[in-house]
């Protein structure tokens, strides 16, 4: 699933101060930020590079590097260039987040600035009784 892709134009090719071979915009069907592939793979579908998009990406791929160091591939996928990809995922709004590994499948929808969220999201916090434990499945 990793790929990695072509710039878009030269004003898109790096709206987000990443490197080449982090990721690029491609026109075939998106960006990926490859880490090591075991792990987490998750897939952000966002709306164009909007400002509420740029924010996103900017979140979670801070979020990734912070808490999933080397255990992740990040696919970004913009929803008005690829829309077959979002009707296939059944994406109804953007941003959003796909964990598809590990199982379970799980989407978080919405605001990805608020980390608490995105741990419980992803299955690396599980909901105690008197508080949050930090929790990552094998």
């Amino acid at each position: 699933m990793n790929r990695t892709r072509k710039p878009l134009s030269e004003a898109d090719a790096d709206p987000l101060g990443l490197s080449s071979t982090e990721s690029s915009l491609s026109a075939d069907d998106g960006v990926t930020e490859q880490s090591n592939a075991s792990g987490y793979l998750l897939t952000l579908y966002v709306a164009s590079l909007t400002p509420r998009s740029i924010v996103a990406i900017q979140s979670i791929k801070e979020f990734c590097e912070r808490h999933l160091r080397g255990q992740y591939s990040l696919e970004i996928v913009d929803i008005y260039e690829y829309p077959s990809l979002a009707k296939s995922d059944q994406i109804i709004a953007a941003p959003t987040l796909i964990k598809r590994l590990p199982l379970p499948l799980r989407r978080l929808i919405g605001d990805m600035t608020d980390e608490h969220r995105v741990l419980v999201g992803l299955d690396l916090r599980a909901r105690e009784e008197d508080g949050w434990s930090l929790h990552r499945p094998t």
